[in-house]
This record gives C-alpha cells, sequence and structure tokens, in this order.
C-alpha cells in the first residue's frame, strides 16, 4: 500500500551571525545551508501492518509523514501511495487517507462534534447510511457517544483525541498515518486510544504509520519498527530482531531469602558484570548476553537466593542507544 524508494527531503535554512556587521551584511546577502531532514528512506508498508516510525526530536519522522501525506514535496526519490503519488495531491488519494497529528486538531473548537462530523461527510461525500453505521461503530468503540454534543473546546484532552480519531476515520481510510496520536493524554487516555488503535486495525486492516516517543506505543502497536537517526534510516525490522542485534547486555536479578546476608561487594562478582542495584532482598547485575549464565552461576554461588530471573534489557534503553550512536561517517 506505501511504497518509498529513496525518498530525501533537503529544506534551506538562513545562518545566524551575531554582531551589527553581520546583521546589516546578511540584510544583501544571507548564507543559507542545508539541512537533510530526510536522507534516501526505502521502505514498504503492507496492508493491515502497523510499522512504527522512531527517532530523537529532528530526525525527520514528522518531515517524512507530512511528504506521504502530500503535504510537503520531496527533493527527490519516489513514493507511492495506493498507486498514487501523494505530493500530487489527487481526490482520489485522499479520499483513501487520514492524517492524524497529536499536536494539531482538525475539529472546530466553537462547535460540537456532531456538527464538525456533519461537515467531515459533506467534504469526503460520504453516503448517509454509510456515514451513520461508520460514526455509531467508531464513536461505540471509544465510548463517547454521549460527548457528541459537547463543544470540542469543552471536552477534555482525552475525550478531544477521541473525537480526532472518529473525524479521521469516518470516511473509512485506507492509509493511516498517526503523529504522535497519545502525546500530552494520561495514561488511561493512552491506553484506551491503544486498544482503539488494534480494534480497529482488526476490523479493517488498514496500513498504518505510527510515529511515537511513548515505548509503550510501540511495544503495544507496532510488531515492526524503522528507526530514523538524522534524517537516515538506520534501521527496519522487528521488534524482537533489534532486541537480539543491538542488545549486548541482559538483566540478572537474585531474589533473596529474607534473612539472607546482605549483598556485599565481591570481585568475581564484579567480572561477570555490572551492578545496577542491590538491596537487603536483591542484587541485580547487568552482564554481557554471552555471560549471562557465568552472571547466574556467580550468584548463586555467593548469595542465598529464593529465585532468579534473566531479563532482556529495556527496549527503550536499547533503542535510545541506536538513535543516539553517532551516525555513519561522522
Amino acid at each position: 500500500m506505501i511504497e518509498v524508494d529513496s525518498l530525501a527531503k533537503t529544506f534551506w535554512v538562513h545562518r545566524k551571525e551575531a554582531g551589527l556587521a553581520a546583521s546589516v551584511r546578511s540584510l544583501f546577502r544571507r548564507e543559507k545551508s542545508a539541512k537533510h531532514a530526510v536522507k534516501g528512506a526505502t521502505f514498504s508498508v503492507g496492508e493491515g501492518e502497523i510499522v512504527g516510525l522512531i527517532g530523537a526530536n529532528g530526525a525527520g519522522k514528522t518531515t517524512l509523514v507530512k511528504m506521504l501525506a502530500g503535504i510537503i514535496h520531496p527533493t527527490s526519490g519516489t513514493a507511492r501511495v495506493l498507486g498514487h503519488t501523494p505530493w500530487e495531491r489527487s481526490n482520489d488519494l485522499r479520499r483513501q487517507i487520514a492524517l492524524i497529528m497529536g499536536q494539531k486538531a482538525q475539529l472546530w473548537w466553537d462547535l460540537p462534534a456532531a456538527d464538525c462530523f456533519l461537515l467531515l461527510r459533506e467534504i469526503y461525500q460520504i453516503p448517509e447510511a454509510r456515514y451513520r453505521e461508520s460514526l455509531r461503530t467508531l464513536t461505540e468503540m471509544l465510548g463517547i457517544e454521549d460527548e457528541l454534543g459537547v463543544q470540542v473546546r469543552r471536552l477534555s484532552l482525552g475525550e478531544r483525541m477521541k473525537m480526532e480519531l472518529v473525524a479521521a476515520l469516518l470516511h473509512s481510510p485506507r492509509v493511516v498515518y498517526l503523529d504522535e496520536p497519545t502525546i500530552g493524554l494520561d495514561l488511561t487516555a493512552q491506553k484506551a486510544v491503544r486498544d482503539f488503535v488494534l480494534d480497529y486495525r482488526r476490523e479493517h486492516a488498514p496500513a498504518m504509520l505510527l510515529t511515537s516517543h511513548y515505548m509503550e506505543d510501540i511495544e503495544r502497536l507496532c510488531e515492526r519498527i524503522i528507526i530514523l537517526r538524522e534524517g537516515e534510516l538506520v534501521y527496519d525490522g522487528s521488534l524482537r530482531r533489534v532486541v537480539e542485534q543491538h542488545a549486548t547486555h541482559k538483566l540478572v536479578t537474585a531474589h533473596l531469602k529474607p534473612g539472607a546476608a546482605p549483598p556485599r561487594a565481591d570481585e568475581a562478582l564484579a567480572r561477570c558484570g555490572e551492578v545496577v542495584a542491590q538491596s537487603a532482598l536483591e542484587i541485580k547485575l547487568r552482564a554481557p548476553r554471552r555471560g549471562v549464565a557465568d552472571a547466574a552461576q556467580a550468584l548463586l554461588h555467593h548469595y542465598d537466593v529464593a529465585d532468579i530471573t534473566i531479563e532482556e534489557a529495556p527496549i527503550g534503553e536499547i533503542i535510545e542507544n541506536l538513535m543516539t550512536a553517532p551516525a555513519p561517517g561522522a
């Protein structure tokens, strides 16, 4: 459904120079530099797939989404969404895609959501029966039937986000872009949005591209992720594979028996890994993947252990290391 080949976007930005002479000079000739927001991204997203687009602030995530939604033109490369070039902005394509941005609203604040939906129905020319069925299904899934007559500005942030989801999906798009859909929401509202996205994917199977800084969004919704670093695509694959390839350590935790001797510094234990936490009831080691068995054996040998657990490093930590590592050739 989404095919991207060597897509790139470069912005030209004016350099700011300090000093009066530099300010006067800039009136006549301003120095410009190139900002490569996206560098030759190539990937595809299939029907029914939710792909997580991850990167630090300024990595190019939103720029890439805007190109695929047809909002901005690329500098080079090609993209096909449902067989169309998105920046040509054909009405046939725009009737089949949706863009949901957590930091921007498409509803009119002074109107009730129900009136906003009626206007969107006219814009998308949705047949009456289909409109009513879509509205009923979406509002029931999100539990907001009783808020349809409330002025949008009077809704809570979580309720407004739910209304934005309904507005974006009324026309049953086949491709959905979700740009930070849970930003600023409380934990309950975040969970409601995640559950809704999964339910909607099961029933309608659109291709979905999700950007988020919340690792729980990515872990809950996406089996596959794309990582951008300084505009460059550095990883495209499953969450499981990113752990296998880039997690160099595991966490080994020994839960001590009540009344056991308190943990102590031990040279043999230190050789097995880094002690990251310890208390009277547990000691946790960060051990190299190949040394996990040795670390567990050392803990069992030196302490009165009731139980021992071995865990992968948090996925957020692994991805953060990938995002902040120096770019190739830097």
